[in-house]
């Protein structure tokens, strides 16, 4: 049995993995679990789960949980670190949204707890101290995500050497075809309807702007050590084939299956074991045209920013994520157009100091100065 300490209960991850967890209640044991301020449906998971020890990082919520739970309960980003290196788990999943989970993963990796992780920013913005951590530890990290969890599928059983190119597909999101002036006028709502994955908010205004992708192509870099001039990115509307490997004998290997985040929690939790999934199967006839094409770098400059940040590495990938997190933030309250969102993150890497063999104290310093700078940028209108 696998003892879990789930960080981001309450989100869209979290949930649907406590789902696999009742589904296969001899298999996993929840001994923690985190919250931002959803404390309502916390405390829910709580009574049915009975976990040992529980955080939620807004502080004013802490009342709720004393009065009506017998959990040990902690907040805030000590209360995070706390449950991430909890002595009765062996796994963390990180369903954590934005920076905020990188220090809990640290955390993790250093207590020796395995990981799960779905929280993209981790390896974005600290990669190379994660992934050091990981192999020092000798720990396994898993990903919660459907491309990275069909490049591991895929490259499992196989020599990382033969590799010669990693192809990462994407949706488009909901503005695959729009033009530039059409792109200007895009409210929240329309940034929200994906065309194919239910999701969080920040991580769907994420595939609008295309930075998710960009985000991946990080992640494939610190999880197989492939070079970026290696790693592609291809439109595939239909989010079916999820991500493909080409060898050096140019064979190509590809996963499939419907756009379901079920099927690579439940991969992440039960590697190196397939456990049967109550999902729906693919049936290809159904589907009948699977179409893909190359990204527009140029409508769509989040993908580049990405790469350039990759390439460039040290400090830069902190930045350009921290200023996405806040400048996605503030699109989504209606502070800034859809637009601004690369106009920011390019303003930000523009003037940006590189540190180039970063600690972890330095990125969550970066991290920090980063979003009070984008923040003063959006109030003070220095966008265009």
């Amino acid at each position: 049995m696998k003892h879990l300490s789930i960080l981001g209960s309450t989100g869209s991850i979290g949930t649907q993995t406590l789902d696999i967890v009742r589904q296969f209640p001899n298999e996993f044991k929840v001994v923690g679990l985190t919250a931002n301020k959803n404390s309502e449906l916390l405390l829910k998971q709580i009574k049915e789960l009975k976990p040992k020890a529980v955080a939620i990082m807004d502080k004013t919520k802490v009342d709720d949980l004393l009065n009506f739970s017998s959990a040990q309960v902690y907040s805030g980003i000590d209360g995070l670190n706390k449950i991430a290196a909890l002595s009765e788990a062996d796994t963390v999943v990180n369903a954590l949204v934005g920076s905020i989970g990188i220090e809990p993963t640290y955390n993790a990796v250093k207590h020796k707890k395995n990981i799960a992780l779905a929280n993209k920013e981790t390896l974005v913005a600290a990669g190379s101290i994660i992934m050091d951590e990981v192999k020092k530890n000798n720990v396994n990290l898993m990903p919660i995500d459907s491309e990275h969890s069909a490049i591991f599928q895929c490259l499992n059983g196989e020599n990382i050497k033969e590799v010669s190119k990693i192809t990462i597909t994407c949706s488009g999101g909901p503005f695959k075809n729009y033009t530039t002036q059409q792109l200007e006028n895009v409210t929240v709502q329309d940034a929200l309807k994906h065309p194919t994955w239910t999701m969080g908010n920040k991580i769907t205004v994420d595939s609008a702007t295309l930075m998710n992708k960009g985000f991946e192509v990080i992640e494939a870099y610190w999880l197989y050590g492939i070079d970026y001039k290696n790693i592609k990115i291809v439109i595939h509307p239909q989010s079916i084939v999820h991500s493909l490997v080409e060898f050096a004998d140019k064979s190509v290997i590809a996963q499939l299956g419907l756009p379901n985040m079920k099927i690579p929690i439940l991969y992440a939790l039960t590697y190196p074991n397939r456990f049967p999934n109550i999902q729906s199967s693919l049936d290809l006839a159904k589907i009948k045209i699977l179409e893909f094409k190359e990204p527009d770098f140029e409508m769509f400059p989040c993908l580049k920013y990405a790469y350039d940040a990759g390439t460039i590495g040290g400090t830069l990938p902190t930045v350009m994520n921290a200023a996405n997190e806040i400048a996605v933030h503030e699109f989504l309250n209606n502070k800034i157009k859809f637009s601004d969102i690369p106009r920011l993150i390019k303003k930000m890497m523009d003037e940006y100091i590189l540190i180039k063999n970063p600690s972890l104290k330095d990125i969550l310093y970066i991290d920090k100065k980063t979003k009070e700078g984008t923040k003063v940028m959006i109030e003070e209108e220095i966008i265009d």
